[in-house]
């Protein structure tokens, strides 16, 4: 049985999330990721590797050049596992909006 990393572990580092916003923009190669930050690139590569683990990311090869894109399909299972907590706490919230638009303290 091939183990798999945890796509929410892995969105959980800042870097990374940083690393998906870059790549949702345009495809971009190691080197070009890499230049945005201040870690090393190894530490970078180490990144993009847990992401590319977790399908965040696919690679293509461009001649010598490999380039990460975003994975929609991915972000889309993220998203629709995310959705039902949402409309939850956004209904719960509506309903306290409510609660305290029409209270009124005794005097």
């Amino acid at each position: 049985m091939e183990l798999r990393r945890d796509v929410f572990q892995a969105i959980a580092d800042p870097t990374r999330r940083a690393i998906i916003t870059m790549v949702a923009l345009h495809a971009m190669t190691p080197g070009a990721i890499a230049e945005h930050f201040d870690s090393s690139r190894q530490t970078i590569s180490r990144h993009i590797q847990i992401l590319t683990e977790c399908e965040l990311l696919a690679q293509e090869q461009n001649g010598r050049e490999i380039y990460y894109h975003l994975n929609p399909h991915k972000v889309k299972e993220i998203a629709d596992f995310v959705e039902p907590f949402r409309r939850l706490w956004e209904s719960r919230f509506n309903k306290l909006e409510s609660i305290m638009k029409n209270y009124k303290p005794d005097k």
